[in-house]
């Protein structure tokens, strides 16, 4: 007697598409599509895309942005900034010989409580000194430190993308020695306020990197009379 064969049963048609849209402060654009049988499996999954993809403009295709789906309300997926990073082929492109890169790694409080790691760096037109490089370090830690405890996290979020606080730090070092571009290389959100904190298993994949010393301690810098005078620079460059 033949043995009945059992009807298999297609997955892919129990699955459902989902949109994945920024937070509000991104205008909720779309960043990308996911599928799932379930929305409850969802939450936690991480996507990446870059500036350009979600701006129209091609030229900012060197920006990646990283976010982490938190909720699901019908067919749409909320998420969270985790942070930020230019690509390996874009930094790559911007090293010359015989020139200085001169980077930082900075974990910062902003206004509103969120801890951010900030990775800014310079890069000289020609190969400076080693005073020249410390004074210059010296410099752009001030100058990101102190705008981002006066800055709100999605603020700040914005001057970075769009390069407002690569423009101050780039105004107020290159009388130390000319400089011929400067970038925020990476972000990463260390810590999120108790208001707004991520779910448990989500704050535990965006805690702060072991390779992250903190270079400069927000408290120092903030106290110190000469972090004094490059905040008021900063204010009235960003009048000007």
């Amino acid at each position: 007697m033949a043995r009945k064969q059992q009807k298999k049963v297609d997955s892919w048609k129990e699955k459902r598409w989902y949109n994945i849209v920024a937070p509000e402060f991104l205008n909720r654009t779309v960043v990308g599509q996911t599928i799932a049988s379930d929305p409850a499996l969802l939450p936690d999954r991480i996507i990446e895309t870059t500036v350009g993809e979600m701006s129209g403009e091609m030229s900012k295709n060197n920006i990646k942005m990283r976010f982490r789906i938190i909720s699901v309300n019908g067919d749409v997926a909320e998420t969270v900034f985790l942070g930020h990073h230019l690509t390996n082929d874009y930094l790559r492109s911007i090293v010359k010989r015989q020139t200085s890169k001169i980077d930082a790694i900075l974990t910062v409080r902003t206004a509103d409580g969120y801890i951010v790691t900030i990775k800014p760096t310079c890069f000289t037109v020609k190969r400076a000194r080693t005073s020249q490089i410390k004074a210059i370090r010296n410099m752009m830690t001030r100058i990101v430190v102190r705008r981002a405890v006066k800055t709100n996290f999605e603020d700040l979020v914005q001057e970075i993308v769009t390069g407002k606080l690569s423009s101050m730090v780039y105004k107020q070092t290159k009388n130390i020695y000319p400089l011929r571009r400067v970038e925020i290389r990476k972000t990463e959100v260390v810590k999120t306020p108790a208001q707004r904190r991520v779910p448990k298993v989500a704050e535990e994949e965006v805690a702060a990197p072991a390779e992250a010393p903190v270079e400069a301690p927000v408290t120092e810098v903030a106290e110190t009379p000469a972090a004094e005078e490059v905040a008021e620079a900063v204010e009235e460059t960003a009048e000007e």
